[in-house]
């Protein structure tokens, strides 16, 4: 296996913290710190005008952590691929506690299983 994807949507989460571009920031640096893994640089984020969300994403030597956030709905759609031995739990861990959702789903994956080893 080389890694393992992490795909959460979280609800119920207050839409001023879904567009704030600077709290979601800090959630990425401090998800990959979590678990271990290595940033390529700051997190590359976009706020829409208006009322839009945000859309951020952390380049890692090990992969990506990435979000898109819809505050009309109180969503936040967060994709953590980690390759090795980085947790994508352990980094989910840290946007629950930032964003207090009422509720979540999240579906861990393992990615190239078929993959023999080296």
């Amino acid at each position: 296996m080389i890694g393992q994807h992490l795909f959460a949507d979280l609800y119920g989460v207050e839409p001023e913290r879904l567009k704030d571009a600077r709290l979601l920031a800090a959630c990425l640096e401090q998800a990959a710190h979590r678990c271990g893994l290595r940033p390529i640089g700051a997190p590359k984020m976009h706020a829409f005008a208006g009322e839009g969300g945000v859309t951020g994403v952390l380049l890692l030597s090990e992969s990506h952590i990435a979000l898109h956030t819809y505050p009309e709905h109180g969503y936040i759609a967060l994709d953590i691929f980690s390759c090795g031995s980085g947790d994508p739990c352990a980094a989910l861990e840290v946007f629950r506690a930032a964003l207090n959702p009422s509720e979540e789903q999240a579906t861990l994956l393992p990615r190239g299983e078929r993959i023999p080893p080296l």
